[in-house]
């Protein structure tokens, strides 16, 4: 049994060395995408005055949550600015949300088709499960080979990790939905479509918010190892706070990407489930439009 062995890493390799030899022209124009969207948010965010990206932000909590988590926010941006974290902080924040909007591109329009389709389910299902077990270090390789060191590479390690939690969590809700009310659609002759759209989809919509959310957290998570990749941002801090044995700069480094986290973790988690937060401005706005029409039909029902 010593001489037995299954080269599979060999054959791995030559299939990289084949995409890079015969794609290159795909891989540049990847390449290019991915630098023009990251680079491109990257200047939006640094070149607007910080004070403008505090108020949006903290209007975008207040709007989706509640004005105790807009000023939550502005004092977490506050102490990211403080620790002069300000432009790494905001060039990770550009890399988690274009890599977390091409896992959502991806996974969403996956996991509905795995919900629909039991052989899809069947395909999909190993793959993510490799997908979500591989060390995510693992996926830096073939995408330093391909992309060379920089934003690229950590990118796409990002979008294949933090992908599988988006397709599953939308697999789950869109199977998730009574059957009795997906048949009383069926009675009423819609279509799949139609019944996609207006009936499967709003009511799988916090299981879907749920696995986005996931999808993003992840996407933040790989902060550290895209900043091994090359990628600039707080994750880099942490690389060279370890290659250095810098505790001060690992402890500022970490606890911006911590405040990152808890800010969109509470954004997104409130864009699940917006019901539940009647201070927001959603919320009230909502509940305004809703007295609105009560009274409009008293009214209408006095007249009468």
């Amino acid at each position: 049994m010593d001489g037995f062995r299954i080269p599979l890493g060999e054959y791995v390799a030559a299939a990289v060395d084949w995409i890079k030899n015969n794609l290159e022209g795909l891989l540049d124009v990847i390449s290019f995408v991915v630098k023009f969207l990251v680079n491109g948010l990257t200047d939006i965010l640094t070149g607007t005055p910080l004070v403008v990206v505090i108020i949006i932000a903290a209007l975008i909590a207040w709007a989706v949550r509640s004005v105790w988590m807009a000023i939550g926010t502005v004092v977490l941006f506050v102490v990211i600015l403080g620790m002069n974290l300000w432009i790494p902080a905001m060039q990770t924040l550009a890399l988690v949300i274009v890599s977390a909007l091409v896992a959502i591109v991806i996974a969403v329009p996956l996991g509905i088709w795995s919900a629909r389709n039991n052989t899809v389910r069947a395909i999909l299902k190993p793959i993510l499960d490799f997908m979500q077990t591989m060390p995510a270090f693992v996926y830096l390789i073939p995408a330093i080979v391909f992309f060379s060191i920089g934003v690229v590479p950590g990118l796409v390690a990002t979008v294949i990790f933090a992908l599988p939690p988006g397709v599953r969590m939308t697999e789950l809700g869109i199977r998730g939905v009574d059957s009795e009310t997906v048949e009383a659609g069926q009675a009423f002759g819609a279509t799949p479509g139609q019944i996609l759209r207006g009936i499967q989809l709003p009511l799988a919509m916090p299981t879907i918010m749920a696995g986005i959310n996931q999808v993003i957290m992840l996407a933040l998570s790989m902060a550290v190892i895209a900043g091994m990749a090359g990628t600039d941002g707080l994750g880099k801090l942490v690389v060279e706070a370890i290659s250095t044995v810098n505790i001060a700069k690992g402890v500022e480094a970490g606890l911006g990407i911590v405040l990152l986290a808890v800010y969109l973790d509470r954004v997104t988690a409130a864009l699940g489930t917006p019901n539940e937060y009647r201070s927001s401005l959603l919320g009230m706005l909502a509940r305004r439009q809703s007295e609105r029409r009560e009274s409009s039909a008293d009214a209408v029902a006095t007249h009468s």
